[in-house]
């Protein structure tokens, strides 16, 4: 969440942080709210005051043997109050939570403006596309041609937006995800962890997803338990509610975690294929870092997601994100983009955030920092980030569609054969 003294000390920069955005989250409603929560506190703190300096009274009477009937009558008045004043602070102080929660974090100032995505500036491109001398497959088609990927079977198992990989697909698919880890951690230098695949409503409310988007969760039925929407999730709560030394820094985790989403949002949207699934595998990266060393923490995360899709010969192109297609908890976001040829477009494979202080603040997550001017150790809000490195059911569909050939068969890539057994291309020669 942001510094609650934001909205008290500068309001006006909320608000036009908010507006980019385009968000309708109300200022004045929260200004309304935390005026009578003040006026409030001080009634509190001025009856608490009255009922001690009352019971002060009442000891002095009792020891020089005077009546105090009228005290007692008025620390009871004082006490009915306190206890209605008390009552009415709880319900605003929860009222100001619950609005508080669901502002989005601020842009950062060198973010383009924009509505949506429309308004998104490309950076950079890598790679050319190649040239096929027939019209590409989609991957659906490509998979489902050389008897490796069944939607039908998935749907009568489960329903829809789910798929079965065979196979040489299977292993294909899980070859990918172990490569990105090994890369990440022997050349990235990420730790990697495994983590639970369910989390809680407090982990949920740390990192941004409760309570703004409880409806693309999957909760489970006898317990408030979500399945993970992404491992960003579990791997930024490890250290929630804790105190990071300076030394420790920066912390980088690697995790391939399945991922459960509802795509409330996204009905109509890529409903063949394996683009947008209610479940799906991801290796995530995630950074917790000074608030000084973010800017870097991101480009960090931006390149070792890219060295991924080079090394796999992936075209791609790197994408700003405009102020109004920025997600909920992030200030800075770059998008990389591989290109998918039977749709002729980029599309979305890795997201890379900074979130500076907003997930760590929501999680009370801070950093204990040698104070150079007293020589003794303070404690700061950290600043935390995470990206795709990457989305491996997506790197699966860009791998087919990129890599096929005229015959049906597709070429497997040099990092990926060692993983394949040593082969070279799937639904070829061996």
């Amino acid at each position: 969440m942001l510094d609650r003294r934001l909205l008290l000390e500068d309001p006006d920069k909320l608000v036009r942080g908010l507006a980019r955005r385009g968000s309708d989250v109300g200022v004045v409603a929260l200004l309304d709210i935390e005026a009578s929560r003040r006026e409030l506190l001080q009634k509190v703190e001025e009856g608490r005051s009255q009922r001690n300096a009352l019971s002060k009274e009442i000891g002095v009477r009792k020891r020089n043997k005077e009546p105090a009937d009228d005290l007692f009558a008025a620390v009871e008045e004082v006490k009915r109050s306190l206890e209605l004043w008390e009552e009415e602070l709880q319900v605003k102080e929860r009222l100001f939570d619950e609005l508080w929660l669901l502002v989005p974090n601020l842009i950062d100032d060198d973010a383009p403006d924009g509505p949506d995505e429309s308004g998104n500036v490309e950076i950079r491109r890598w790679g050319v596309p190649k040239s096929f001398e027939y019209a590409p497959k989609a991957h659906y088609e490509i998979g489902e041609d050389l008897g490796l990927l069944d939607f039908e079977q998935a749907a009568k198992i489960t329903g829809s937006r789910f798929a079965v990989l065979k196979g040489d697909l299977a292993r294909l698919e899980r070859a990918l995800g172990q490569w990105m880890l090994d890369l990440h951690s022997d050349q990235h230098g990420y730790t990697e962890v495994q983590v639970p695949y369910m989390v809680n409503r407090d982990a949920l409310t740390g990192t941004g997803q409760l309570p703004k988007f409880e409806e693309d969760l999957f909760f489970l039925r006898d317990n408030d338990y979500a399945l993970i929407p992404t491992a960003e999730v579990p791997v930024t709560n490890l250290h929630r509610e804790s105190i990071v030394e300076e030394e420790a820094l920066p912390l980088k985790y690697v995790a391939w975690t399945p991922c459960f989403r509802r795509e409330a949002g996204s009905a109509g949207r890529d409903t063949r294929g394996l683009i947008r699934q209610h479940q799906f595998h991801k290796v995530e990266l995630v950074h917790l870092v000074a608030p000084e060393e973010s800017e870097t923490a991101l480009q960090q995360i931006v390149d070792h997601a890219a060295k991924v899709l080079e090394l796999l010969e992936l075209p791609y192109r790197v994408m700003a994100l405009c102020a109004g297609d920025t997600g909920f908890s992030s200030a800075r976001t770059f998008d990389l983009e591989v290109w998918l040829p039977a749709q002729g477009a980029y599309r979305e494979i890795s997201s890379c955030s900074n979130f500076r202080d907003f997930q760590a603040r929501r999680a009370s997550i801070r950093g204990r920092f040698k104070n150079e001017q007293s020589g003794k150790r303070d404690n700061r809000i950290l600043h935390t980030l995470n990206g795709s490195g990457l989305a491996v059911g997506r790197t699966l569909v860009a791998l087919l569609e990129n890599h096929q050939n005229n015959d049906g068969s597709v070429t497997i890539p040099a990092v990926l054969r060692p993983y394949m057994g040593g082969r070279e291309r799937i639904g070829g020669p061996r």
